[in-house]
């Protein structure tokens, strides 16, 4: 039989039974150890910078958010004659008064309106608060103050947390005192 194929088994063509295998020197099986055991880091100092960076932003604005809505800057009492009371607000109804403090009252130079404006924060007092503004007589408030306002506590920065009445309703004269007492005996006669 003569045909003019090629046969692909001659000699020339056997492949390899087997491969060469490159033998690993000391020095590339220490390098290659050492590169299998490393961690790469890469990327990751400069993902751990930004994450604190963005914690520590968080918690200033926690820490801003919490002085600046929810913690009292100042407790205070204020000595004055409630004028109004209303229950105001569309979404959350709060109880907002009026009231015309006792300095207010002495300065007989200014027209008399209302300049202290509080908020109440519940039912109960703003009952109170109601019943004070009926009778007309002098009450002192004690309310805390916030650097500002949220909705459902109220539209005032004020914010009361005891009304009781003022006991020292009569006060004696000031100038009295103040005048010599042979004065008085001149004005007596």
């Amino acid at each position: 039989m003569d045909d003019n194929f090629d046969d692909y088994f001659t000699e020339e063509n056997v492949p390899d039974e087997q491969p060469q295998v490159h033998q690993e020197t000391e020095q590339e099986r220490e390098e290659r150890e050492i590169k299998e055991a490393t961690i790469e880091r890469r990327g990751n100092s400069i993902k751990m910078a930004l994450a604190l960076i963005i914690l520590a932003m968080v918690l200033f604005l926690g820490w801003w958010m919490w002085q600046h809505y929810f913690h009292p800057y100042r407790l205070s009492q204020e000595k004055g004659w409630i004028m109004k009371v209303s229950n105001e607000g569309t979404l959350f109804k709060t109880y907002e008064g009026e009231m015309i403090s006792e300095g207010y009252i002495e300065d007989t130079l200014v027209a008399m309106h209302s300049d202290f404006r509080f908020s109440i924060p519940t039912d109960s007092l703003a009952r109170e608060a109601m019943r004070w503004a009926s009778n007309g007589k002098r009450v002192i408030l004690t309310y805390e103050e916030y650097k500002g306002s949220v909705l459902w506590r109220g539209d005032s920065k004020h914010v009361v947390t005891k009304i009781e009445p003022d006991s020292g309703l009569i006060k004696d004269n000031p100038y009295k005192e103040a005048t010599p007492p042979a004065q008085q005996e001149e004005g007596k006669k």
